[in-house]
């Protein structure tokens, strides 16, 4: 099984989407978001800004 982003809504109304990875973990959580749509847009960021996203480490 592949990672998969899934889409939900939260007990306030909220449309929310998490990344799960192929195991079933979750490993990113979103805000939330008033349209699906919105959620949409923000899981399509994710997808375009990952893979050259800066690692900050502030250990």
């Amino acid at each position: 099984m592949s990672a998969k982003f899934e889409i939900y809504k939260d007990k306030a109304g909220e449309f929310r989407f998490r990344l799960k990875a192929g195991n079933g973990e979750i490993i990113a959580s979103s805000e939330g978001y008033a349209s699906k749509q919105s959620c949409e847009n923000g899981i399509a960021s994710v997808k375009n800004n990952a893979a050259a996203a800066e690692i900050v480490d502030q250990t």
